[in-house]
């Protein structure tokens, strides 16, 4: 029998690459969205959903939960705070950084992971994530795997599997198109359904991705900065 595993399916390109990456090494997919109160939120569902077909998903599960957004202090949850747009050179933790929401998230995984039998749980955190996400580090996975080991049945091994976080986004993007990843069907932006806006945190790294490796970035933005050359 394969082995199953449940992948954080967010919508957006890194996820997408990931369920790819699972699928290569031969998993069966349990694919999970959640709906958190994000501003895109249902331009996410509909590509998660999309790519759930693509990939041949053995369940897609979408939940809906409005903690975190009730919890507040980010502006992808709280349309009074405006979403700034991209400084690729800045460190500081974004105003789009939703406090804890990977260990939120994972948890969901990880409770659909054990109750279905399957062996691991995926997600799309890069290295570029890590300076403005402290719950992308690789520490915060390592960690995160003792709770589960701690936390889950005796008979319970779930790997939580976080294969970039020693690539940038650039570096998915390239495996992702040797892995014939559905780029069309993906979704970055924090700001819009559609078109996409191009300024933005998430527009930036993507465009930037895409330049860097020279292929067109195939969903559609409403401007679309040279974002190429930048480090």
């Amino acid at each position: 029998m394969r082995e199953r595993a449940v992948v954080l399916a967010s919508g957006g390109m890194d996820s997408a690459t990931a369920t790819a990456v699972a699928a290569e090494r031969g998993y069966d997919l349990f694919m999970l969205h959640t709906s958190y109160g994000q501003q895109t939120e249902s331009k996410e569902f509909e590509c998660a959903q999309a790519q759930a077909d693509h990939f041949d998903a053995r369940d897609f599960l979408h939940l809906t939960t409005d903690h975190l957004s009730k919890i507040g202090d980010s502006s992808l949850t709280d349309e009074q705070q405006p979403i700034e747009d991209a400084d690729l050179d800045d460190d500081d933790v974004p105003t789009s950084y939703v406090p804890f929401r990977n260990a939120n998230l994972l948890a969901m995984a990880v409770s659909y992971a054990e109750a279905n039998d399957c062996e691991a749980v995926f997600i799309g955190a890069h290295s570029e994530d890590f300076s403005g996400y402290p719950d992308c580090r690789p520490q915060f996975f390592d960690a995160f795997q003792n709770t589960v080991t701690t936390g889950t049945k005796e008979d319970t091994t779930i790997s939580i599997e976080a294969p970039f976080t020693e690539q940038s986004k650039t570096d998915i993007a390239r495996r992702g198109s040797e892995l014939s990843v559905p780029f069309d069907q993906t979704w970055s932006c924090y700001r819009s359904g559609a078109p996409a806006c191009g300024t933005c945190d998430a527009c930036a790294y993507r465009l930037q991705a895409f330049q860097r490796i020279g292929i067109h970035d195939p969903i559609e933005y409403e401007t679309r900065p040279d974002y190429g050359q930048k480090l």
